[in-house]
């Protein structure tokens, strides 16, 4: 289906009225894409005529593509916070980047969720998992001779880029002096 000036109109208007997503075509933002480069290339062509219409149209038609962009958006984040603790995922009404966003969404809330599983697991579980709350992996920007932790322990010598697990306060103080950087 072609989109048209009027079926946006129409989406816009469902899509601020309804706190569901409203239905498009799976292919909706290739449509709206296409869509957008003819009602471009009759700007350009009113600019000609010197037709203040047309560049009217065109701002009012972005406005509305933004926030038809953005209420999407708020709504497939709660999609994606409701299916990643129901374990049921609702992929009605979405378009094919719409449905590759939430399976993002869920693979990160997914991960996520772990942190809260490992919090009330026994500590021996947690070094099996290798998610010990108390470490940071970090990045090492420059290179870093030995030196004791306050923990009385012996750190490095690190080599310029080298990724390693520090004790949280250590990564915190060689992060503030930008000598690591914190990976996630």
């Amino acid at each position: 289906m072609a989109l048209s000036y009027d079926e946006i109109r129409r989406i816009h208007r469902l899509e601020k009225n309804s706190s569901r997503l409203v239905e498009v075509e799976q292919e909706f933002y290739n449509d709206l894409h296409l869509f957008l480069l003819q009602e471009k290339s009759e700007y350009l062509d009113s600019l000609r005529d010197f037709s203040s219409t047309k560049s009217r149209d065109l701002s009012n038609l972005r406005r509305m593509v933004e926030e038809i962009f953005s209420l999407r958006e708020k709504k497939l984040l709660n999609r994606a916070l409701v299916a990643s603790r129901t374990k049921d995922v609702d992929e009605t009404h979405l378009a094919v980047q719409e449905k590759e966003l939430l399976s993002s969404m869920l693979s990160l809330l997914k991960s996520h969720g772990t942190l809260l599983d490992s919090l009330f697991s026994d500590s021996s579980s947690i070094g099996q998992s290798g998610k010990d709350l108390n470490t940071l992996s970090v990045q090492i920007l420059s290179q870093i001779p030995a030196f004791v932790g306050a923990d009385m322990k012996e750190y490095g010598p690190f080599e310029k880029g080298a990724v390693v697990s520090l004790p949280l306060k250590i990564a915190k103080l060689l992060s503030a002096r930008k000598l690591v950087e914190v990976k996630s």
